[in-house]
């Protein structure tokens, strides 16, 4: 008679993993409301390895030997993790479905294979003849590339066991069960004991390990956060599905700086890098003259961007304006116009305001304050800006214009894009020693909206 397996019920937060032995409205850990979700897991009998002294010695006396790290060659996608991919090293992509997160995994194994690595690529969404019909799409040669389907993670730990690789990818992290658990994929137990021996396996065996995650509706890895602690780094592909353009960001990297992006473009093969991102959001800026239309020198993590940020200003239909922004916080379009109403004594409580960025690129960065409250009162009063102008500051809630970072690689990109004048905060201009283009200094709102004409 076989002795059935014990089993124990624990409850674990949704938000941070934290182990509860009973359910309760809140977790402890996180301070989250209604997130525990009850889980069944086996007890254990013994200690999942054997434990003995750990190995120690003085920090002065360890030696460290350069480590020889991987590029891809695609330089978008190396800048974010680094410059390089380091042995052991654990990436985990986040982004939202149909972003494209596999096609951008698949061309990087492409890109590495070349280099002469052995790449192990596991899935467990899609079957070998669909990854195949996506490499052959792709024009991926496939050589030194293994395809395994499989949502095992015993079967997992068996075949990355052989460390005949250097570079693995599990497609997704959610679709991984184990059998030790009565849960289904994606739980948070499930996610987090996954995660744990594939990582622990990982920095053992030397080999690079990439984690696709799927997101939740606030845009963040689905799972427990605790799994975003486990990895070296953390990368989202952010974009619209509407628009071709992708952005690669980095929120965590241990191995280099989180302030690099990295730019794409779908294409019908693929994901093509974007060298020069101010020409592709302006393509279709013009020299001609349109009210409610006005260029943004903004800064994404190093990269100095242009973007036209586009303003229409209607009558209010109703008792309630409407406030529409894409590409734009909708409650930061709000304090901008109160502010505006405020400081300024425009009637923007009686205007339907929509505004818009060009390309559809999300903009969060306080830069954007003065040209966007400079669109929306040329809508307003119909009157165009000079299309060779660009406006970048951020506006405090008493009108002033606050300085903005990095100012000097705005001004050379603006520079180098043709544009002829820049209006910024007078406290960016004092520091400032070269002036490639004409750079008008402003201290309030008020000032530069006459000055812009």
């Amino acid at each position: 008679m076989v002795t059935p397996r014990k089993t124990k019920t624990a409850f674990y937060c949704s938000q941070c993993g934290a182990e509860h032995s009973k359910w309760q409205g809140q977790c402890r850990e996180c301070a989250q409301w209604n997130c525990l979700i009850e889980e069944r897991m086996p007890t254990k009998s013994s200690p999942r390895t054997q434990t003995s002294n750990a190995d120690s010695s003085l920090l002065s006396s360890i030696g460290i030997e350069q480590q020889s790290g991987f590029t891809s060659g695609i330089v978008e996608f190396d800048r974010v993790l680094g410059g390089q991919l380091l042995p052991g090293m654990t990436v985990l992509l986040g982004g939202e479905p149909g972003i494209g997160k596999s096609t951008l995994v698949l061309q990087a194994a492409d890109a590495y294979s070349q280099q002469g690595l052995n790449v192990l690529y596991i899935t467990g969404e899609e079957s070998l003849p669909q990854i195949k019909r996506r490499a052959d799409r792709l024009q991926v040669s496939g050589d030194n590339i293994t395809v395994v389907n499989s949502s095992s993670l015993e079967q997992m730990i068996e075949r990355v066991g052989s460390n005949d690789h250097q570079v693995v990818i599990i497609d997704s992290i959610q679709t991984v069960a184990s059998e030790l658990f009565d849960s289904p994929p994606g739980t948070v137990a499930q996610v987090r004991e996954a995660a744990n021996k594939l990582i622990t396996m990982s920095k053992a065996g030397g080999w690079a390990l990439f984690l696709i995650g799927h997101v939740t509706k606030e845009g963040l890895v689905a799972g427990p956060k605790v799994l975003e602690h486990m990895v070296d780094t953390v990368v989202y592909f952010e974009g619209d599905s509407a628009h071709l353009y992708r952005m690669l960001r980095a929120t965590k990297n241990r191995f280099g700086s989180i302030a690099e992006i990295g730019l794409f473009e779908m294409a019908e093969r693929g994901l093509i890098e974007v060298a020069n991102p101010s020409s592709l959001f302006l393509t279709g800026h013009s020299n001609e003259t349109r009210s409610g239309s006005v260029v943004a020198g903004i800064v994404e993590g190093n990269r100095p961007i242009l973007v036209e940020l586009q303003a229409l200003v209607t009558a209010a239909g109703y008792s309630n304006p409407q406030r529409v922004a894409g590409g734009i916080d909708n409650r930061r379009l709000s304090l901008l116009l109160a502010i505006l109403e405020k400081r300024c004594d425009y009637p923007m409580a009686t205007n339907d305001v929509f505004v818009s960025v060009a390309g559809g690129l999300k903009l969060s960065e306080p830069g954007i304050d003065l040209p966007l409250l400079v669109a929306i009162v040329s809508s307003l009063l119909n009157r165009a800006i000079d299309p060779k102008t660009i406006l970048v500051g951020e506006v405090g809630l008493s009108g002033e214009v606050r300085p903005v970072a990095m100012i000097d690689r705005r001004i050379n990109e603006a520079a180098r894009m043709g544009f002829t004048r820049m209006i910024l905060p007078q406290a960016n201009l004092d520091k400032l020693t070269d002036r490639p283009l004409q750079l008008t200094g402003v201290t309030n709102l008020q000032q530069a909206l006459e000055v812009v004409g």
